[in-house]
């Protein structure tokens, strides 16, 4: 089956809605709009169908993984009232599953993302318990040469002191300062335009396994390895 191409028209919406971001030109123009969000809606389903052969996704089509194009202003200092970019993210299915799965597609600025943005706080203090337990396994999976490739090291926002709970000279600091956990690869607009785009989207995720594997493993069990669901 003939896979779909993010077409250089959707780009050149998506330049020119950042030149002109109101609802009078956006209005003007809603038939690329809506051409620009068929095209991502027919990627997405490329990606969702190669990434069920492999893992569990919550969604069920592409078009539920594709964000809305329209901010939602009401608590913004920025009142421009459409997104410049499209965000497509998909959920891993069951509480075994841990890990999002995102990519970001705006000229000069795409890029594949996963990891845990936002954890609840029972999820951060068991991932924190367990880095500082022991980060060595999470150490040797960022060493390896793939995740150095792709993704270098982690990303997220970061606490300027330890945790509550955890000392400040604690050997395994650098990971515990994490609020967020995640990583993440950049792509030109010629990789984002090129055919088969979708292949190297799946080929990221699933760099992120054994990473999301780690993860799932310390969110489900206690300090012991016991199984808590």
């Amino acid at each position: 089956m003939k896979k779909a191409t993010i077409s250089k028209a959707n780009f050149q919406f998506l330049t020119d809605l950042r030149d002109n971001n109101n609802r009078e030109w956006f209005n003007a123009h809603k038939d690329r709009y809506l051409d620009a969000q068929e095209n991502m809606i027919a990627f997405a389903d490329d990606v969702l169908n190669l990434m069920t052969e492999h893992d569990h996704i919550v969604q069920q089509t592409g078009k539920k993984c594709l964000y809305r194009i329209y901010r939602d202003v009401r608590f913004s200092k920025n009142k421009l009232p459409y997104k410049t970019s499209w965000g497509i993210g998909m959920k891993r299915a069951t509480v075994w599953l841990r890990g999002g799965y995102y990519y970001h597609i705006e000229p000069q600025g795409s890029f594949v993302a996963g990891g845990f943005w936002g954890p609840s706080s029972e999820d951060l203090l068991r991932i924190r318990q367990e880095l500082a337990a022991d980060s060595q396994p999470l150490r040797k999976i960022i060493q390896t040469p793939l995740f150095q490739e792709y993704f270098g090291d982690l990303l997220g926002q970061k606490l300027k002191t330890a945790p509550r709970g955890f000392a400040k000279d604690h050997p395994n600091i650098e990971f515990l300062r994490y609020k967020q956990y995640l990583v993440k690869r950049s792509f030109t607009d010629k990789e984002v335009l090129a055919k088969g785009f979708q292949d190297e989207v799946v080929k990221t995720f699933r760099a992120m396994r054994p990473y999301f594997d780690f993860m799932s493993e310390t969110l489900t069990t206690d300090l012991n390895g016991v199984a808590i669901y």
